[in-house]
């Protein structure tokens, strides 16, 4: 059965039933009740400004959990007039949306038209979502998707370029806070706990309006003598479980910080960001191995320890496993938080890569390579090369490039850490040989 829901009254407002749901008692009865999303339902916003000009164009909502999308598709349409239908991608299938569209065609020739708002928008599949495109085109309905997930992942460029993406924001403290002023206000008594519970409360919501007003509406169901400090507070409530899906945004997001704070040589945001992804269940080895190509990336041989201990926190992790083990990433990426940086290795490689493919299959010149046969010595493999070991100072000078190529410069170290040694020695190499050549 499809999950739809029509509704040409207004939207709920603080007037619902006593036993209904706080988040329903307190949902906002007008745009300019929604807390937090001021950047678009204010009136330099861009649902403002559709709103002002009786116009509504095809949008898609994209924010995290509880931030007020579901809202603002049905205060939208109460605002513009329009018939509101509601259905979910994760209950819906083609026949419920056939039947979505032949009711909104049939609704609009008698001179109304539908805001078709979808859930989870995200979920339809990349046939079901062109489905949508020639409904949208003519005007049969007004999308208004909402979805947690990054658009640009996850829908069709062709649905894209006809809804403009609207972003809304994680909800900060003071937008909580408001919401706790409406339900001590709706209620008609302060909430039982302390002011420092009362942050404790908000910083647990994790930006989640929708589960601080049940985590508020439970406080108020309870029977407290004194209130709540946020030790009592703790024991009594659950904590939200962060949003981190591994295989979407957050995952890539969240990997992408880690590895600039380390290359910014912030050992304490690394950290940070290291444990948002392990409290948050990512699996610790994939950590592991972006820490170990970070550190032939950014650090290199600037310090050569680095790869060590990366390599040895793998080796500690896979012996320990989580919980014990997980000390060990953290040293790893501790290490190459606070290590010099280089990325001259990872430029040398791109470099040599590319003047590899371009000059094809020249050969080395012939005095470096071997002569196992009697015919290669005849034609000169060998003949001439200067063994290193034998010359002055271990270091003969001598050409390694193919004779239809000059010499080139891809790894050029920088002057940090253990790479200004290497620097010096390269320095000296060229000088020798260029006293070889004059």
């Amino acid at each position: 059965m499809a999950d739809l829901f029509e509704n040409d009254a207004p939207p709920p407002s603080p007037a619902a039933p006593d036993t209904a749901p706080l988040a329903d008692r307190l949902r906002p009865a007008t745009l300019g009740e929604v807390v937090g999303q001021e950047h678009l339902t204010g009136p330099e916003g861009a649902i403002g400004r559709m709103v002002a000009a009786g116009k509504l164009a095809s949008i898609v909502l994209w924010g995290p959990p509880g931030t007020g999308k579901t809202t603002i598709a049905r205060l939208l349409a109460d605002a513009i007039g329009m018939r509101f239908v509601a259905i979910s991608a994760v209950f819906s299938g083609v026949a419920d949306l056939k039947k979505v569209f032949a009711e909104a065609r049939e609704h609009r020739r008698l001179g109304r038209q539908t805001l078709l708002f979808v859930d989870e928008i995200h979920r339809f599949n990349r046939a079901q979502q062109d489905g949508f495109l020639p409904y949208v085109e003519d005007g049969t309905v007004v999308l208004v998707g909402a979805t947690t997930e990054n658009p640009s992942f996850e829908l069709n460029a062709a649905l894209l370029s006809r809804a403009q993406v609207l972003i809304l924001n994680r909800l900060d403290a003071e937008a909580l806070g408001k919401l706790i002023d409406r339900a001590e206000g709706l209620t008609e008594r302060p909430l039982p706990v302390t002011r420092d519970a009362r942050d404790a409360l908000i910083a647990t919501a994790d930006g989640d309006g929708r589960f601080l007003l049940n985590q508020v509406e439970t406080l108020f169901s309870v029977e407290l003598d004194q209130p709540l400090d946020p030790a009592g507070l703790s024991a009594l409530l659950h904590r939200r479980v962060p949003v981190y899906d591994k295989d979407r945004e957050g995952h890539y997001n969240l990997i992408s910080a880690l590895h600039k704070a380390m290359r910014g040589s912030d050992p304490q945001a690394s950290l940070y960001y290291l444990a948002r992804m392990l409290v948050a269940g990512e699996e610790p080895l994939y950590v592991l191995r972006r820490i170990v190509r970070f550190a032939s990336e950014d650090i290199g041989l600037a310090d050569p320890q680095a790869l060590v201990q990366c390599l040895a926190a793998k080796d500690a992790y896979d012996f320990l496993g989580s919980p014990e083990g997980e000390l060990a990433i953290v040293q790893a990426c501790l290490y190459c938080a606070t290590a010099p940086k280089s990325n001259a290795a990872y430029v040398a490689q791109k470099a040599a890569w590319r003047s590899a493919k371009e000059t094809g299959s020249l050969m080395p010149p012939k005095n470096i390579l071997n002569a196992p046969t009697k015919l290669m010595k005849q034609v000169g493999y060998g003949k001439g090369y200067q063994y290193d070991h034998d010359a002055p100072e271990g270091f003969s000078g001598a050409d390694y490039w193919p004779e239809e190529m000059d010499p080139q410069s891809f790894y050029k170290p920088l002057d940090r850490g253990f790479e200004k040694r290497i620097a010096e020695r390269l320095a000296w190499w060229e000088e020798q040989r260029t006293r070889k050549d004059t």
